[in-house]
Protein backbone atom coordinates (compact mmCIF):
# COMPACT_ATOMS: atom_id res chain seq x y z
CA UNK A 1 0.00 0.00 0.00
CA UNK A 2 1.42 3.13 -1.28
CA UNK A 3 -0.99 5.70 0.42
CA UNK A 4 -1.76 6.91 4.34
CA UNK A 5 -4.84 7.44 5.69
CA UNK A 6 -3.73 10.15 8.42
CA UNK A 7 -5.81 10.92 11.07
CA UNK A 8 -4.54 13.25 13.69
CA UNK A 9 -7.55 13.49 15.43
CA UNK A 10 -7.11 12.26 19.66
CA UNK A 11 -8.30 8.76 19.97
CA UNK A 12 -11.12 10.18 22.40
CA UNK A 13 -12.70 11.72 18.88
CA UNK A 14 -15.59 9.44 16.99
CA UNK A 15 -16.59 9.35 13.56
CA UNK A 16 -19.29 7.82 12.35
CA UNK A 17 -19.95 6.10 8.85
CA UNK A 18 -22.99 6.25 7.75
CA UNK A 19 -25.27 3.44 8.94
CA UNK A 20 -27.42 2.15 5.82
CA UNK A 21 -25.87 -0.96 5.33
CA UNK A 22 -24.08 -1.50 8.56
CA UNK A 23 -24.66 -5.05 9.84
CA UNK A 24 -21.98 -6.02 11.55
CA UNK A 25 -22.43 -5.54 15.60
CA UNK A 26 -19.46 -8.01 16.91
CA UNK A 27 -16.39 -8.38 16.05
CA UNK A 28 -13.65 -11.51 16.47
CA UNK A 29 -9.62 -11.31 15.69
CA UNK A 30 -8.28 -14.98 15.73
CA UNK A 31 -4.33 -14.91 15.09
CA UNK A 32 -2.41 -17.90 14.43
CA UNK A 33 1.08 -16.97 15.24
CA UNK A 34 4.09 -17.36 12.59
CA UNK A 35 1.75 -19.60 10.62
CA UNK A 36 3.13 -19.35 6.52
CA UNK A 37 0.88 -18.50 3.75
CA UNK A 38 2.32 -21.60 1.66
CA UNK A 39 0.87 -24.01 4.18
CA UNK A 40 -2.78 -21.81 3.81
CA UNK A 41 -2.74 -22.35 0.20
CA UNK A 42 -0.87 -25.30 -0.81
CA UNK A 43 -0.93 -27.53 2.36
CA UNK A 44 1.93 -29.49 3.53
CA UNK A 45 5.16 -28.78 1.98
CA UNK A 46 6.56 -32.21 0.66
CA UNK A 47 10.03 -30.60 0.70
CA UNK A 48 10.31 -30.27 4.45
CA UNK A 49 8.25 -33.39 5.27
CA UNK A 50 10.67 -35.42 3.47
CA UNK A 51 13.60 -33.55 5.57
CA UNK A 52 14.36 -36.41 8.44
CA UNK A 53 15.56 -33.47 10.71
CA UNK A 54 12.04 -31.73 10.36
CA UNK A 55 9.44 -34.77 10.11
CA UNK A 56 10.18 -36.32 13.30
CA UNK A 57 10.68 -39.28 12.28
CA UNK A 58 7.28 -40.23 10.60
CA UNK A 59 6.95 -38.91 7.46
CA UNK A 60 4.16 -41.64 6.83
CA UNK A 61 2.36 -40.07 9.51
CA UNK A 62 2.20 -36.67 7.23
CA UNK A 63 1.74 -38.42 4.64
CA UNK A 64 -1.54 -40.04 5.47
CA UNK A 65 -3.25 -36.97 7.32
CA UNK A 66 -2.04 -34.49 5.32
CA UNK A 67 -1.04 -34.98 1.64
CA UNK A 68 -2.64 -35.15 -1.52
CA UNK A 69 -1.42 -34.83 -5.20
CA UNK A 70 -3.86 -32.20 -5.75
CA UNK A 71 -3.06 -29.32 -4.32
CA UNK A 72 -6.54 -28.10 -3.77
CA UNK A 73 -7.22 -31.26 -1.80
CA UNK A 74 -4.33 -30.57 0.04
CA UNK A 75 -4.66 -27.56 1.34
CA UNK A 76 -7.98 -28.49 2.18
CA UNK A 77 -7.08 -31.74 4.09
CA UNK A 78 -5.10 -28.95 6.50
CA UNK A 79 -7.23 -26.66 6.46
CA UNK A 80 -11.13 -28.14 6.27
CA UNK A 81 -13.00 -25.23 7.84
CA UNK A 82 -10.70 -22.61 5.95
CA UNK A 83 -11.33 -24.00 2.60
CA UNK A 84 -15.00 -25.14 3.37
CA UNK A 85 -16.61 -22.22 5.03
CA UNK A 86 -15.02 -19.52 4.95
CA UNK A 87 -13.69 -19.34 1.31
CA UNK A 88 -17.14 -20.47 0.29
CA UNK A 89 -18.83 -17.45 2.81
CA UNK A 90 -16.02 -14.98 2.80
CA UNK A 91 -12.88 -13.87 1.63
CA UNK A 92 -9.07 -15.16 1.39
CA UNK A 93 -6.28 -13.30 0.99
CA UNK A 94 -2.50 -13.73 0.33
CA UNK A 95 -1.79 -16.51 -2.24
CA UNK A 96 1.44 -14.97 -3.86
CA UNK A 97 1.12 -17.56 -6.81
CA UNK A 98 -2.01 -16.01 -8.05
CA UNK A 99 0.03 -12.14 -7.64
CA UNK A 100 -2.35 -12.07 -4.20
CA UNK A 101 0.23 -10.08 -2.23
CA UNK A 102 -0.16 -9.89 1.87
CA UNK A 103 2.99 -8.53 3.84
CA UNK A 104 4.01 -6.88 7.04
CA UNK A 105 5.03 -2.99 6.43
CA UNK A 106 7.15 -3.29 9.62
CA UNK A 107 10.68 -4.25 8.80
CA UNK A 108 11.31 -6.47 11.93
CA UNK A 109 9.25 -9.49 10.95
CA UNK A 110 8.32 -10.55 14.19
CA UNK A 111 5.85 -10.55 16.61
CA UNK A 112 5.37 -7.69 18.74
CA UNK A 113 6.01 -5.40 15.98
CA UNK A 114 3.29 -7.67 13.75
CA UNK A 115 1.03 -8.00 16.57
CA UNK A 116 1.58 -3.75 17.21
CA UNK A 117 0.92 -3.05 13.53
CA UNK A 118 -2.19 -5.21 13.37
CA UNK A 119 -4.06 -3.35 15.96
CA UNK A 120 -2.67 0.29 15.89
CA UNK A 121 -3.01 0.20 11.59
CA UNK A 122 0.54 1.92 11.90
CA UNK A 123 4.29 0.78 12.14
CA UNK A 124 6.22 2.23 14.87
CA UNK A 125 9.87 1.16 13.88
CA UNK A 126 10.50 2.33 18.01
CA UNK A 127 8.88 -1.14 18.42
CA UNK A 128 11.34 -3.46 17.58
CA UNK A 129 11.72 -5.94 20.35
CA UNK A 130 9.73 -8.82 21.97
CA UNK A 131 10.48 -7.65 25.47
CA UNK A 132 9.34 -3.94 24.32
CA UNK A 133 7.49 -1.94 26.97
CA UNK A 134 4.00 -1.33 27.19
CA UNK A 135 2.66 -0.09 23.94
CA UNK A 136 2.57 3.98 23.86
CA UNK A 137 0.32 3.44 20.98
CA UNK A 138 -3.21 3.06 21.10
CA UNK A 139 -4.62 0.38 19.58
CA UNK A 140 -8.07 -0.26 17.70
CA UNK A 141 -9.13 -2.30 21.18
CA UNK A 142 -8.48 0.81 23.13
CA UNK A 143 -10.17 2.57 20.88
CA UNK A 144 -13.19 0.34 20.53
CA UNK A 145 -13.14 0.45 24.83
CA UNK A 146 -14.05 4.52 24.37
CA UNK A 147 -17.10 3.77 22.47
CA UNK A 148 -20.22 3.98 24.49
CA UNK A 149 -21.67 1.24 22.48
CA UNK A 150 -18.60 -1.04 23.50
CA UNK A 151 -16.97 0.01 26.53
CA UNK A 152 -16.31 -2.75 28.93
CA UNK A 153 -17.17 -5.16 26.16
CA UNK A 154 -13.84 -6.11 25.10
CA UNK A 155 -11.81 -9.04 25.46
CA UNK A 156 -8.51 -10.45 24.72
CA UNK A 157 -6.91 -14.75 25.12
CA UNK A 158 -3.39 -14.93 23.98
CA UNK A 159 -1.18 -17.78 24.78
CA UNK A 160 1.96 -15.55 25.28
CA UNK A 161 2.18 -13.36 28.01
CA UNK A 162 3.58 -10.65 26.09
CA UNK A 163 0.17 -9.13 25.09
CA UNK A 164 -0.22 -7.60 28.41
CA UNK A 165 2.52 -5.35 26.88
CA UNK A 166 1.14 -5.31 23.83
CA UNK A 167 -2.18 -4.53 23.91
CA UNK A 168 -1.25 -2.24 27.29
CA UNK A 169 -4.06 -3.82 29.68
CA UNK A 170 -3.40 -1.52 31.92
CA UNK A 171 -3.78 1.80 30.06
CA UNK A 172 -6.52 0.46 27.88
CA UNK A 173 -8.62 -1.31 30.82
CA UNK A 174 -9.63 -3.95 28.43
CA UNK A 175 -9.05 -7.53 30.36
CA UNK A 176 -6.14 -9.28 28.87
CA UNK A 177 -5.57 -12.93 29.77
CA UNK A 178 -2.48 -14.03 28.30
CA UNK A 179 0.30 -16.56 29.18
CA UNK A 180 -0.29 -17.88 32.28
CA UNK A 181 -2.96 -15.84 33.86
CA UNK A 182 -5.79 -16.94 35.53
CA UNK A 183 -9.04 -16.58 33.83
CA UNK A 184 -12.35 -15.47 34.84
CA UNK A 185 -11.86 -12.30 37.02
CA UNK A 186 -12.15 -12.09 40.53
CA UNK A 187 -14.90 -14.56 40.18
CA UNK A 188 -14.58 -17.56 37.86
CA UNK A 189 -17.45 -19.93 37.29
CA UNK A 190 -16.62 -23.49 37.83
CA UNK A 191 -15.18 -23.93 34.20
CA UNK A 192 -13.10 -21.12 34.30
CA UNK A 193 -12.09 -22.25 38.00
CA UNK A 194 -11.42 -25.91 36.69
CA UNK A 195 -9.26 -24.32 33.62
CA UNK A 196 -7.37 -22.43 35.97
CA UNK A 197 -6.23 -25.51 38.26
CA UNK A 198 -5.21 -27.73 34.70
CA UNK A 199 -3.07 -24.51 33.78
CA UNK A 200 -1.44 -24.12 36.76
CA UNK A 201 -0.72 -28.08 36.75
CA UNK A 202 0.44 -28.34 33.25
CA UNK A 203 3.42 -28.70 31.76
CA UNK A 204 5.17 -25.45 30.67
CA UNK A 205 6.54 -26.35 27.40
CA UNK A 206 7.68 -22.30 26.73
CA UNK A 207 8.36 -19.46 29.27
CA UNK A 208 5.76 -17.34 29.27
CA UNK A 209 3.15 -19.26 27.09
CA UNK A 210 1.07 -21.59 27.53
CA UNK A 211 -0.80 -23.91 25.40
CA UNK A 212 -3.22 -23.53 23.08
CA UNK A 213 -6.00 -25.48 24.15
CA UNK A 214 -5.69 -23.19 27.47
CA UNK A 215 -6.87 -19.93 25.54
CA UNK A 216 -9.15 -21.64 23.62
CA UNK A 217 -10.95 -22.90 26.09
CA UNK A 218 -10.87 -19.61 28.17
CA UNK A 219 -11.84 -17.67 25.02
CA UNK A 220 -14.64 -20.00 24.39
CA UNK A 221 -15.47 -20.01 27.93
CA UNK A 222 -15.81 -15.87 28.27
CA UNK A 223 -17.64 -15.91 24.31
CA UNK A 224 -20.22 -18.01 25.76
CA UNK A 225 -20.47 -16.72 29.58
CA UNK A 226 -19.91 -12.86 28.60
CA UNK A 227 -20.76 -12.42 25.08
CA UNK A 228 -18.12 -9.69 24.44
CA UNK A 229 -18.86 -7.00 21.55
CA UNK A 230 -15.05 -7.39 19.98
CA UNK A 231 -12.91 -10.78 21.20
CA UNK A 232 -9.50 -11.18 20.18
CA UNK A 233 -7.93 -14.97 20.62
CA UNK A 234 -4.04 -15.63 19.65
CA UNK A 235 -2.89 -19.01 19.30
CA UNK A 236 0.61 -18.92 19.33
CA UNK A 237 1.96 -23.01 18.81
CA UNK A 238 2.15 -22.66 15.25
CA UNK A 239 5.33 -20.13 15.58
CA UNK A 240 6.65 -22.43 18.68
CA UNK A 241 6.73 -26.12 16.73
CA UNK A 242 8.38 -23.78 13.77
CA UNK A 243 11.28 -22.73 15.71
CA UNK A 244 11.87 -26.06 17.21
CA UNK A 245 11.29 -27.61 13.67
CA UNK A 246 8.87 -29.59 14.18
CA UNK A 247 7.00 -30.00 11.48
CA UNK A 248 4.51 -32.53 12.42
CA UNK A 249 3.41 -30.46 15.48
CA UNK A 250 3.53 -27.07 13.58
CA UNK A 251 1.17 -28.39 11.23
CA UNK A 252 -1.44 -30.73 13.64
CA UNK A 253 -1.18 -26.69 15.64
CA UNK A 254 -2.67 -25.35 12.38
CA UNK A 255 -5.02 -28.05 11.96
CA UNK A 256 -5.92 -27.58 15.56
CA UNK A 257 -6.76 -24.08 14.93
CA UNK A 258 -8.79 -24.69 12.24
CA UNK A 259 -11.24 -26.80 14.28
CA UNK A 260 -11.23 -24.17 16.75
CA UNK A 261 -12.00 -21.71 14.58
CA UNK A 262 -15.37 -23.85 12.94
CA UNK A 263 -16.30 -24.49 16.84
CA UNK A 264 -16.11 -20.02 17.45
CA UNK A 265 -17.81 -19.80 13.79
CA UNK A 266 -20.90 -22.32 14.50
CA UNK A 267 -21.60 -20.76 18.22
CA UNK A 268 -21.65 -17.21 16.57
CA UNK A 269 -24.17 -18.42 13.78
CA UNK A 270 -26.26 -20.23 16.85
CA UNK A 271 -26.72 -17.73 19.35
CA UNK A 272 -28.85 -14.46 18.86
CA UNK A 273 -26.55 -11.99 19.69
CA UNK A 274 -23.99 -12.51 16.93
CA UNK A 275 -25.68 -15.17 14.41
CA UNK A 276 -25.30 -12.98 10.88
CA UNK A 277 -24.62 -9.76 12.36
CA UNK A 278 -20.81 -11.02 13.48
CA UNK A 279 -17.35 -10.02 11.28
CA UNK A 280 -14.50 -12.94 11.89
CA UNK A 281 -10.93 -11.77 10.71
CA UNK A 282 -8.38 -14.51 10.99
CA UNK A 283 -4.68 -13.40 10.02
CA UNK A 284 -1.41 -14.12 11.13
CA UNK A 285 1.61 -11.81 12.59
CA UNK A 286 4.53 -12.74 10.21
CA UNK A 287 5.78 -15.51 8.23
CA UNK A 288 8.72 -17.63 7.62
CA UNK A 289 11.40 -18.05 5.48
CA UNK A 290 10.33 -20.76 1.91
CA UNK A 291 13.15 -19.72 -0.49
CA UNK A 292 15.76 -21.45 1.35
CA UNK A 293 13.92 -24.46 2.84
CA UNK A 294 15.59 -24.88 5.79
CA UNK A 295 14.45 -20.94 7.04
CA UNK A 296 10.78 -22.70 7.66
CA UNK A 297 11.99 -22.74 10.91
CA UNK A 298 12.52 -18.87 11.62
CA UNK A 299 11.71 -15.55 10.40
CA UNK A 300 13.07 -11.55 11.01
CA UNK A 301 14.88 -9.16 9.33
CA UNK A 302 17.38 -11.27 7.91
CA UNK A 303 14.69 -13.96 6.10
CA UNK A 304 13.38 -11.88 3.16
CA UNK A 305 10.35 -13.55 2.54
CA UNK A 306 9.48 -14.19 5.97
CA UNK A 307 7.41 -10.29 5.97
CA UNK A 308 4.47 -12.88 4.05
CA UNK A 309 1.43 -13.17 5.16
CA UNK A 310 -1.85 -13.77 4.62
CA UNK A 311 -5.58 -13.18 6.63
CA UNK A 312 -8.94 -14.29 5.96
CA UNK A 313 -12.44 -12.51 6.27
CA UNK A 314 -16.39 -13.19 6.66
CA UNK A 315 -18.86 -11.39 7.96
CA UNK A 316 -22.28 -9.46 7.34
CA UNK A 317 -20.36 -6.69 5.80
CA UNK A 318 -17.82 -8.56 3.49
CA UNK A 319 -18.70 -9.70 0.30
CA UNK A 320 -18.74 -13.52 -0.65
CA UNK A 321 -15.84 -13.87 -3.16
CA UNK A 322 -13.83 -16.46 -1.81
CA UNK A 323 -10.00 -17.08 -2.68
CA UNK A 324 -8.72 -13.59 -3.98
CA UNK A 325 -6.63 -13.85 -7.16
CA UNK A 326 -6.67 -10.06 -8.46
CA UNK A 327 -3.02 -8.87 -8.47
CA UNK A 328 -2.91 -6.48 -5.67
CA UNK A 329 -0.94 -5.20 -2.65
CA UNK A 330 -1.79 -5.07 0.73
CA UNK A 331 -0.43 -4.45 4.33
CA UNK A 332 -1.27 -5.59 7.55
CA UNK A 333 -1.48 -2.07 8.97
CA UNK A 334 -4.61 -1.74 6.80
CA UNK A 335 -6.78 -4.27 9.24
CA UNK A 336 -7.34 -1.72 11.91
CA UNK A 337 -9.20 0.53 9.92
CA UNK A 338 -11.42 -2.26 7.85
CA UNK A 339 -12.33 -3.73 11.10
CA UNK A 340 -13.37 -0.57 12.31
CA UNK A 341 -14.87 0.42 9.45
CA UNK A 342 -17.33 -2.90 9.51
CA UNK A 343 -18.50 -1.44 12.95
CA UNK A 344 -19.54 1.84 11.22
CA UNK A 345 -16.59 3.65 13.21
CA UNK A 346 -13.51 5.48 11.75
CA UNK A 347 -10.77 4.23 13.76
CA UNK A 348 -8.82 7.34 14.67
CA UNK A 349 -5.76 7.74 17.29
CA UNK A 350 -2.41 10.30 18.19
CA UNK A 351 -0.49 8.27 15.39
CA UNK A 352 -1.21 7.69 11.73
CA UNK A 353 -4.00 4.98 10.70
CA UNK A 354 -3.40 2.96 7.04
CA UNK A 355 -6.52 3.27 5.15
CA UNK A 356 -8.88 0.69 4.85
CA UNK A 357 -8.85 -2.52 2.21
CA UNK A 358 -12.18 -1.70 0.63
CA UNK A 359 -12.56 -4.43 -1.44
CA UNK A 360 -13.59 -6.31 2.42
CA UNK A 361 -16.44 -3.78 2.60
CA UNK A 362 -19.32 -4.00 0.89
CA UNK A 363 -20.10 -0.35 -0.76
Amino acid sequence: MKQFFFLLLSSSVVSIMPTQAQQTENVIIITTDGFRWQEVFTGMDKIIADNSKFNQGDSTKLYKKYWSDDTLERRKKLLPFMWSTIAEKGQVYGNRLRGNLVNNANPYKFSYPGYSEIFCGYVDTAVNSNEYKPNPNTTLLEFFNKQDKLKGKIAAFGSWDAFNRILNEQRSGIPVVAGYDETGGAQPNANEQLINKMLKDSHREWDGECMDVFTHYEAMEHLKNKKPRVLYISYGETDEWAHAGKYVYYLDAAHQVDAWIKEIWDFVQADAQYKNKTTVLITTDHGRGDVVKANWTNHGQRIDDSGQIWFAILGPNTPVTGEQTASQQLYQKQFAQTLAKTLGLIYTAEHPVAIEISTVLKK
